[in-house]
């Protein structure tokens, strides 16, 4: 079986998010999607709603199993036999941040294989940074989160 992670913060999930995960179940035989807790970031929304709200997105998608773990990927990887970390790039500075990180997994683990995604052009502005800053100013992201989502 090909077993892949697709781990983040989702804070929140984003129809960009919601766009790689959709991709990457049609290439695997299963899919998590996966709640990392990366102790740098400052989340506006707890781990309990994050990991609901990925629930409700992909309820109908039954080769997708939503997740929250810590400590690092590649040990999550090794305890579920999962080969295959997924990973959405939207830009040159994502791709540099993210072939690095890659590049200390395979080293880390040698079984693990890093997949890049783009987005559909429709989602390349996307982030849930910028999510973050249109709730904080109190506008409307009805157009940036899954409809699943109801915020």
């Amino acid at each position: 079986m090909k077993i892949a992670i697709f781990p983040g913060s989702f804070d929140p999930i984003t129809k960009g998010h919601e766009n790689i995960a959709i991709k990457a179940a049609s290439m695997f035989d299963m899919l998590y999607i996966a709640i990392g807790q990366n102790s740098e970031k400052k989340c506006m929304f707890s781990q309990e709603q994050r990991l609901e709200w990925l629930k409700t997105t992909f309820a109908g998608h039954s080769t997708i199993k939503c997740v929250s773990y810590s400590g690092l990927t590649v040990d999550y990887c090794k305890l579920h036999n999962i080969n295959y970390i997924v990973r959405g790039v939207r830009n040159v500075h994502d791709f540099e941040n993210e072939t690095a990180i890659a590049d200390v997994n395979k080293h880390l683990y040698q079984g693990i294989e890093t997949v890049f995604l783009l987005p559909d052009k429709t989602y390349h502005h996307i982030s849930s940074s910028i999510v973050k800053e249109i709730i904080r100013n109190n506008g409307s992201i009805k157009d940036f989160i899954p409809e699943a989502i109801k915020m």
